[in-house]
């Protein structure tokens, strides 16, 4: 490979990213570079200004003035980091999520009509060079923090989280495929009906394009009350937060959205999990003994007041 095979091959991918966005204003109001900090902002609830300057690559005035756009357009809250007082912690506002919603969806459809050009046999050979692109010029370094990203699950994701949770934890505790029933149910009832404003799902994911971790916000049959289900994380990827960044985005979102409470059920063999949940101020409410799964467990019921002070 030379150097002129990548310009032509950028070039080219330039070109296919213009012509999708041809007549659609896709980011409209917005730039290019707008639209990526309303990105980050939504799948990273908790950051600062330094963070988006890390990870989108952009001059501390470039940004600067980016968020003093959104600040005056409503988008955005900025307040004094709650860890580092030399920083400045960056929220989206209710409106500034609506909008960072509303871009994503344009996104999606339009790389959906994309896809819709591509025969349904080649998408696996798509999937595999993206993915074989962005493995090698991540230059084989082991994943780390600051290269994982929360996203919403495209095609094929849902389905994911339904093996992942089935294969390990039929690994790591030895439960049957009671459990993977009880997944699938789940799952099966977020895609077939769900208000994508009040529930919604995260997709970790690796530099690399890999999904290792998932969790779920769902509406409860308490009033006012969500739920959080179906937290898992990779093996491989563990010890790098992802865990709590993903309890933190389902907490935020919940809090954002007006839940006035966030429970879940979980099992005290969990205890990796059970810890985070405890750094993120849940209370354990209930404890019974059950057989499920295969096993002798004791389930837990937590409970978090989001009414309560913040973190």
């Amino acid at each position: 490979m030379t150097v002129q095979d990548i310009r032509t091959f950028n070039r080219f991918y330039t070109n296919v990213i213009g012509a999708l966005d041809y007549g659609r204003h896709l980011y409209a109001p917005y730039t290019l570079t707008e639209s990526r900090v309303l990105y980050e902002l939504a799948h990273a609830p908790r950051t600062d200004a330094a963070d988006l300057r890390g990870e989108l690559s952009l001059d501390a005035g470039y940004l600067s003035r980016i968020l003093n756009k959104f600040e005056r357009d409503g988008l955005v809250e900025r307040a004094t980091s709650d860890t580092d007082p030399r920083r400045r912690r960056v929220t989206l506002t209710t409106r500034g999520r609506e909008t960072a919603d509303l871009l994503e969806e344009r996104a999606r459809e339009t790389v959906a009509a994309l896809l819709d050009t591509v025969a349904p046999a080649d998408r696996p050979r798509l999937a595999e060079a993206m993915g074989t692109i962005r493995s090698l010029l991540s230059d084989g370094r082991a994943a780390r923090p600051e290269d994982m990203v929360l996203r919403d699950p495209a095609p094929g994701d849902l389905g994911w989280i339904v093996q992942r949770n089935a294969a390990l934890y039929a690994a790591e505790y030895g439960w049957n495929a009671d459990y993977e029933g009880l997944v699938a149910r789940i799952v099966a009832d977020f895609a077939e009906d769900h208000d994508p404003h009040l529930e919604r799902v995260w997709i970790a994911e690796t530099g690399g394009g890999r999904p290792v971790g998932c969790v779920m916000c769902v509406r409860d049959e308490a009033p006012a009350t969500a739920r959080l289900r179906l937290l898992l994380v990779e093996p491989d990827a563990r010890g790098l937060g992802i865990g709590d960044r993903l309890v933190e985005a389902c907490v935020d979102f919940a809090r954002g959205v007006g839940y006035r409470e966030l429970v879940l059920w979980t099992n005290d063999v969990l205890a990796a999990a059970r810890r985070i949940y405890l750094r993120h101020g849940f209370v354990l409410v209930a404890e019974k003994p059950h057989r499920s799964f295969g096993k002798d467990l004791v389930g837990q019921d937590w409970r978090l007041d989001l009414l309560g002070v913040r973190e």
